[in-house]
């Protein structure tokens, strides 16, 4: 199975995510999307994918949005493509893509919908917050 993850090192949710694709066994496809960031078609493409709004993408913490103004709902699609493309810190992550969906798994652990449920192991975020239990069961929050 390819699973791509669109992610920022520098952020725990992401690093996160990233751990748990790798704790099912599995070796993803890493875009560090800060050193080279999606085209706006793949943009464009990803919040189609995920069935939300492209809005529902942006990431208002630690970026211009506030200054871009980009809380205003009258924006386009295309302004705030714009904004994304000349400020890729905008753009929320991580998002990860699989033959399962395509979804911006936050909660990190949210990127477990998109990848082989079977045989789980324990696994408990870098914050210690337990994430798979001893039972290998998910635990829900």
């Amino acid at each position: 199975m390819d699973v791509v993850i669109y992610h920022n090192p520098a952020c725990g949710t992401s690093r996160n995510a990233l751990e748990l694709i790798r704790h099912v066994g599995m070796e993803p496809h890493v875009v560090e999307y800060l050193k080279t960031p999606p085209s706006r078609a793949m943009i464009a493409q990803l919040a189609e994918r995920t069935s939300a709004p492209l809005r529902d993408l942006l990431r208002e913490k630690g970026t211009p949005f506030a200054e871009l103004g980009l809380g205003d709902p009258g924006l386009t699609d295309d302004q705030l493509l714009d904004a994304i493309e000349a400020h890729p810190i905008l753009l929320n992550r991580p998002i990860v893509v699989s033959p399962m969906g395509v979804r911006l798994c936050r909660p990190s652990e949210a990127v477990l919908d998109l990848l082989p449920a079977d045989d789980l192991k324990p696994f408990t975020k870098e914050d210690g917050e337990v994430v798979i239990d001893a039972a290998g069961q998910r635990v829900k929050r």
